[in-house]
C-alpha cells in the first residue's frame, strides 16, 4: 500500500530530512566540478607546457569570472517566464548538463597544439565551464530561501549544505591523486580529462537527485522596480572604499585566496618533488587531516561567536593561522618522515584558524552592509556584495598566477621537451633543491595569507562586539543566535582543504 504524502497547511509536502538531503546533494554536485580547479595549474604548467602563459591566462579568466557572476545572476533575476517546476530548478538542470562538458573542456589533452591555440583552448574551456557552473550555483544558493520560510528549516538546509560541500570536497581530494598521478609522481594528463568527465557525470546525478526531491514552498513572484537606479561601477567602488568594515573583510578574504590558492599550486609540487616516492598519490589523504579541526570547531562556532563576538573570534583565528604558518618554516630535509609530521601538525593549526575565520566571514560582510546603512542611511547590499565578490574572484586568479610566477625564480622551469619538441616541466628532473624551495615557498605563502587576514580583521574591520551591539540597537535590530553565522561556500571549503 502506497504511503500517503503528508502535506502542510499550504498544500505542499511537509518539510523534512528529504529536503535537507536534496539540498546537500546540490552542493556536493557543485564540488564535484569545482574540486578540479586546483588541478589546473599543474595540468597546464607540467602536461601542457604553458608555465609562462598560465599566470596571464588565469588572471584574464578570473576577471571574466568576477564579471560573470553578477552578469548571469542578473539574467536569471530578469527571467519572468513560467516554468513547470521552478525557474531556479530549471537553470540548475541546464547548468548540471553543461558542467559535464564544461569541466572536461578545461582539461583537453591536446599537447601538440601551438601555444596560441592552447591559450585559446584554455580561455574558451574555462569560460564554458564557468558559465555553466554559475548557471547551476547561483540559483542553487537562491533556492534555500524558497524551500521554506521558517528559520529552523533554513538553518537545517544551511547545515546540510555545509555537509554536502565538505563531503563533496573530501571525496575528490582523496581519490583524485590516485587517478591523476602515476607511481613516479608524474601527472597523467589524459587521466585528468577522464576524471573531469566522471566528476561532471557524478555532479549531474547529484543535481538530478536534488531537483527531483526539492519542494518549493515560497512564492517567487517578484515585481520589477522601474524606479531602481542603474548600477554605476564608479559610484559603487567609491561607496565600497568608504565602508571600512567591508574593506577590512575583503582584504582578509583576498589574503585567504591569494595565499591559500597560491600555496595549493606549490603544495602539489612539494609532494611531487620534495616528499616524492609516490607521495603525490597520498597528498589528498595528508590534506584531509587539515579538515579535522574545522569539523571539530563547527559545532562550537555559534556559541563561541555569541559569547566573544565575530571580529574577536576571527582575529584569534588569524593569529592561529600565523602561528601555524611560522611553524611551517621548520624544515627538516634530512628527515622527510619527521618533516611530514611537522607539516601536518602545522597545517592543522593553520586550518583551525582559517576555519574559524571562514565560519564568520560572510556574517561579517552582512554586518558591513548594516554598517553602511548605519552611517549613510542607505543599505546598498547589492553594491557591497558585488564589490566584495569581485575582489574575491580576482584574488582567486592572482594567487595561483603569482605562485607560478614566483616558482619560476625558484627552479620550477621548463627542463625537458615532449614528443612534439615543446618545452615542458619534467618533475623527475627538477632536483632536490627545487623541492626544498617549494617547501619554503608554501610556508611563505601561508604566512602572507595569515598576515593579510590579521591586518584586515584586527586593524581595518572596526565592528567589534560592543560597536556591533550599538549599531544593531540604533538600527532597531534584534539579532538572534540563528542570525550570527552563515555557512561557507564551495570556494571557501576548497581553500580550507
Amino acid at each position: 500500500m502506497k504511503k500517503e504524502k503528508q502535506l502542510d497547511a499550504t498544500g505542499h509536502r511537509k518539510f523534512g530530512i528529504r529536503d535537507s538531503l536534496a539540498y546537500a546533494a546540490g552542493d556536493l554536485g557543485c564540488n564535484m566540478s569545482f574540486a578540479l580547479k586546483s588541478t589546473m595549474a599543474i595540468f597546464w604548467s607540467q602536461f601542457m607546457g604553458m608555465r609562462l602563459w598560465y599566470p596571464i591566462l588565469l588572471i584574464i579568466v578570473q576577471v571574466w569570472d568576477a564579471i560573470n557572476d553578477p552578469l548571469i545572476g542578473s539574467i536569471i533575476d530578469a527571467d519572468r517566464r513560467k516554468y513547470k517546476r521552478n525557474k531556479f530548478l530549471q537553470y540548475i538542470w541546464v547548468g548540471s548538463i553543461g558542467l559535464i562538458i564544461g569541466g572536461a573542456c578545461c582539461f583537453l589533452p591536446i599537447t601538440g597544439a601551438q601555444p596560441l591555440a592552447k591559450a585559446i583552448i584554455f580561455i574558451a574551456g574555462y569560460i564554458v565551464w564557468d558559465a555553466f557552473y554559475t548557471i547551476a550555483n547561483v540559483p542553487y544558493g537562491s533556492l534555500l530561501s524558497l524551500i521554506s520560510n521558517k528559520p529552523a528549516d533554513r538553518a537545517s538546509l544551511s547545515a546540510w549544505r555545509s555537509i554536502g560541500s565538505m563531503v563533496g570536497n573530501m571525496l575528490p581530494m582523496v581519490l583524485l591523486p590516485f587517478i591523476i598521478y602515476d607511481e613516479n609522481d608524474n601527472l597523467i594528463g589524459q587521466n585528468v580529462f577522464i576524471a573531469a568527465l566522471i566528476m561532471g557525470a557524478l555532479g549531474f546525478i547529484c543535481f538530478q537527485f536534488m531537483i527531483r526531491n526539492t519542494e518549493v514552498r515560497v512564492d517567487t513572484e517578484v515585481k520589477l522596480n522601474e524606479d531602481q537606479p542603474k548600477f554605476n561601477v564608479f559610484v559603487a567602488l567609491k561607496n565600497f572604499v568608504m565602508n571600512r568594515p567591508a574593506v577590512g573583510a575583503t582584504l582578509a578574504a583576498m589574503g585567504m585566496f591569494i595565499g591559500m590558492q597560491g600555496a595549493s599550486t606549490a603544495v602539489q609540487v612539494v609532494f611531487q618533488v620534495y616528499y616524492g616516492e609516490g607521495m603525490s598519490q597520498f597528498s589528498g589523504i595528508v590534506q584531509l587531516f587539515a579538515m579535522i579541526p574545522i569539523v571539530a570547531f563547527t559545532p562550537l562556532a555559534r556559541k563561541m561567536v555569541t559569547k566573544y563576538g565575530k571580529k574577536e573570534l576571527a582575529i584569534v583565528g588569524s593569529v592561529c593561522s600565523i602561528i601555524g604558518a611560522l611553524g611551517l618554516f621548520v624544515v627538516l630535509p634530512q628527515n622527510k618522515g619527521l618533516d611530514l609530521v611537522l607539516y601536518i601538525v602545522c597545517q592543522l593549526v593553520y586550518s583551525l584558524g582559517l576555519g574559524i575565520y571562514s565560519t564568520v566571514s560572510w556574517a561579517m560582510m552582512g554586518d558591513a552592509i548594516d554598517y553602511n546603512e548605519w552611517k549613510t542611511g542607505k543599505r546598498e547590499e547589492g553594491v557591497v556584495y558585488a564589490m566584495h565578490s569581485f575582489f574575491r574572484k580576482l584574488a582567486q586568479g592572482l594567487g595561483p598566477a603569482l605562485a607560478i610566477f614566483i616558482m619560476g625564480f625558484y627552479g620550477y622551469v621548463e627542463n625537458d621537451v615532449n614528443e612534439f619538441g615543446e618545452s615542458i616541466i619534467n618533475i623527475e628532473l627538477l632536483g632536490a633543491q627545487v623541492g626544498l624551495n617549494m617547501r619554503w615557498l608554501v610556508a611563505i605563502l601561508f604566512l602572507v595569507a595569515a598576515v593579510m587576514q590579521f591586518i584586515g580583521l584586527a586593524l581595518i574591520y572596526n565592528l567589534d562586539k560592543k560597536t556591533l551591539a550599538k549599531m544593531n540597537a540604533d538600527l532597531g535590530r534584534d539579532v538572534e543566535a540563528d542570525d550570527v553565522l552563515t555557512y561557507t561556500t564551495a570556494e571557501d571549503n576548497d581553500n580550507l582543504a
